[in-house]
């Protein structure tokens, strides 16, 4: 029999679980037997991402050995990053106000979420200050194994580089270290791959629990957002990173070609973690070399989250029309500025996007319970802007790559024509 793809694979498993979902609706056996499932897999993700990251960095900084060169492509990709998510931003806007998606919205008709564990969590970072001084600060670990415990991917990245220019300095004295971590990289990357096989089983677990907690028909109410939010990402994918992708010279379709899977179990699992590790591998074998994609791409988790800061700017206007208050071009200018800050100093904390959200209506004078209303299909937006951020951020591993002129060109095209050829085949 044919082998069935991974991504086939996926989808099966997706529509599976809503299948399940549905049928189990506000029935606690689904949850009782679907969510160990579903955190297996998302922690068996976790347990992949920080070794490879680590291990990738430094065998990609060891071979580059050049602290001004690795210090340029820093200040360029932070430039990006910038660029891009305040694009995102003023098209979330833009689509918010031509639009509206919460005009005329009956706020009886509408189910309201817990927002008592955001809530908890918005109080506790707001009483830090995430100006761009204390993001720097932060960068700085004050112990590495504390970062490595907490998860925390960008003082994590900052020793790895330093690390890697250290072996580089040491010349052949560091080739067991640089060897050492290059068994590492390999070994994860292969561990990677087993685990992609439970992926479809993963992603049952986890759309049959969200569907069995909120339910198909809480998406009737909200189905203008729902609209607005899916086709901002659709016009902010193709036009703006159509564009940027024209101006270095590949094909957006190519990259959304490579990532089929990635974008498939991004989108299913609302969780960038689960494809950071494939996508890592999938743009080094497109022609970015390993030093430039296990820098950028691991930062763009933390500064260039285009889909989140995207679908933050149209909430935030939503809830302003849900309650009847008009928003002046100087109040939503206000919000683009507090976006871009806040969506960057606390992307690391769980529940990110409604926490970013709360802080900024809460800063902008917009009662920030109407975030409740929104919680119920939050996890189908939440679906949407992981699989957008994906996207940007390889892309971003691409400029990049050509930016600092290190692209390959051959191995790229080499890498399309294998997949068309597995593609005919197939």
């Amino acid at each position: 029999m044919r082998r069935i793809s991974l991504a086939w694979q996926i989808i099966i498993g997706l529509v599976a679980g809503v299948i399940v979902g549905a049928i189990f609706y506000k029935n606690e056996t689904a949850v009782t037997y679907l969510q160990p499932i579903g955190d297996i897999f998302i922690q068996l993700i976790k347990m992949i991402v920080i070794p490879i990251v680590v291990s990738c960095l430094i065998v990609g900084v060891a071979g580059v050995g050049d602290s001004k060169k690795l210090g340029r492509l820093g200040g360029k990709t932070i430039l990006y990053f910038e660029i891009i998510t305040t694009v995102a931003l003023v098209v979330g806007l833009l689509m918010a106000n031509v639009f509206q998606p919460g005009a005329g919205v009956d706020t009886d008709s509408l189910t309201k979420g817990d927002l008592s564990s955001y809530m908890d969590t918005a109080k506790s970072t707001e009483s830090q200050d995430h100006g761009l001084v204390e993001i720097l600060v932060s960068i700085v670990p004050q112990n590495f194994f504390q970062s490595l415990a907490e998860g925390k991917m960008l003082p994590i990245i900052f020793f790895s580089v330093m690390f890697g220019l250290g072996v580089a300095a040491i010349g052949e004295r560091g080739k067991p270290v640089l060897n050492f971590f290059q068994g590492v990289a390999d070994t994860m990357f292969h561990v990677t791959n087993q685990v992609m096989k439970v992926a479809p089983l993963g992603v049952f677990a986890l759309i049959g629990v969200t569907v069995s907690q909120f339910g198909l028909q809480s998406l009737v109410p909200l189905s203008k957002l729902m609209l607005v939010v899916y086709g901002a990402m659709i016009l902010f994918v193709i036009l703006v990173l159509g564009l940027v992708a024209r101006i270095v010279k590949v094909k957006l379709f190519d990259i959304l070609r490579i990532l089929k899977d990635e974008l498939l179990l991004a989108y299913s699992t609302a969780s960038s973690e689960t494809v950071l590790p494939k996508v890592m591998e999938k743009m080094e074998r497109f022609g970015c070399p390993k030093a430039i994609t296990s820098f950028v791409i691991p930062t763009g988790y933390t500064f260039n989250l285009d889909g989140s800061t995207l679908y933050q700017s149209i909430a935030v206007v939503f809830i302003a029309q849900l309650y009847g208050i008009d928003l002046s071009i100087e109040k939503q200018i206000t919000i683009l500025l507090i976006l871009m800050v806040t969506s960057k100093g606390i992307a690391g904390v769980p529940g990110a996007a409604v926490v970013v959200l709360l802080a900024t209506l809460s800063s902008v004078g917009l009662p920030p319970e109407g975030m409740a209303f929104v919680l119920g299909i939050d996890r189908l937006l939440d679906m949407a802007r992981t699989a957008v951020n994906v996207v940007g951020n390889s892309l971003a591993a691409i400029v990049m790559s050509k930016w600092e002129g290190e692209y390959d060109e051959t191995q790229g095209k080499s890498y399309i024509k294998e997949l068309r050829a597995g593609t005919e085949a197939a």
